[in-house]
């Protein structure tokens, strides 16, 4: 559809995200930012080349490989939930944020930080006459999508990754699955923060694996074999299980099989 832009980063992969661009009346709508320089300047070059003000940068999660790049959009306004304002009022860690994503941490310098979230958004939101900014919960307590009913479009951002696992290390994996089928219900086309662009088929496999990693009760070894077998950053299993359990014994904290991955 005209004015509707998707920045695919292939193949996806863990600090790799993807990025959505709305031209509306007013000017551009940025659904996420990415990482590092070397991701988020050749994508503000080419918004810019747009030729349309910057007005809004939507933020689907807090987590740096969505909201790193918000300084290069200094002038838009930022767009996130309240845990994602809390989040980024928060100094980042470049040491865990470069264990996080090695293959850029050449990228994340001591200096590292983001823009504060300026316009909390806590309930479904006609941003512009396109674009919806729609509440959900999954990968983290509180994320946003953007939906396009006119374009029959959602840019999913951190709720989907299609072809890359998941990480759900501060979210819920139960809670993530049964969330997916609002993402169905706004449009038929899906644009997810990893991977290529998806529909129904690909929102039904994550939302299997999901399940998958609450059924295993624990053991990674019990998700199964699936779609998910040709998966990159498959490393995420243990993370995704060790949350599920935890969260179904009442314990929200931080997995310790993350923390492994973090040489912490």
């Amino acid at each position: 559809m005209p004015g509707v832009h998707a920045w695919l980063q292939l193949p996806g992969g863990p600090g790799r995200t993807n990025a959505g661009v709305v031209v509306d009346e007013d000017g551009v709508t940025v659904v996420d930012t990415l990482l590092g320089p070397s991701q988020w300047q050749p994508f503000g070059d080419a918004v810019e080349a747009l030729g349309f003000p910057i007005r809004r940068v939507v933020l689907t999660s807090s987590n740096a490989e969505y909201s790193g790049g918000t300084t290069r959009f200094r002038f838009a306004a930022v767009y996130g939930r309240t845990q994602t304002s809390a989040h980024l009022d928060q100094p980042a860690d470049p040491d865990v944020l470069r264990r996080l994503y090695p293959d850029a941490a050449d990228e994340i310098d001591d200096e590292f930080h983001t823009r504060p979230v300026s316009h909390v958004v806590d309930a479904v939101v006609q941003l512009t006459p396109a674009a919806v900014a729609v509440p959900l919960t999954g990968q983290q307590a509180e994320n946003l999508v953007v939906a396009l009913p006119g374009a029959g479009i959602v840019f999913a951002g951190a709720m989907c990754t299609f072809g890359v696992t998941p990480l759900a290390h501060q979210g819920d994996p139960a809670a993530w699955a049964d969330s997916l089928d609002t993402v169905l219900e706004l449009a038929p086309i899906v644009v997810p923060g990893h991977g290529p662009i998806g529909g129904e088929e690909e929102v039904r496999v994550l939302q299997d694996y999901l399940r998958a990693c609450v059924a295993a009760d624990g053991d990674p070894s019990r998700i199964g074999r699936g779609p998910w077998d040709s998966w990159t950053a498959r490393h995420h299993d243990e993370v995704n299980v060790e949350r599920a359990a935890m969260l179904a014994r009442g314990e929200d904290a931080i997995p310790r099989s993350l923390l492994r991955l973090l040489g912490q």
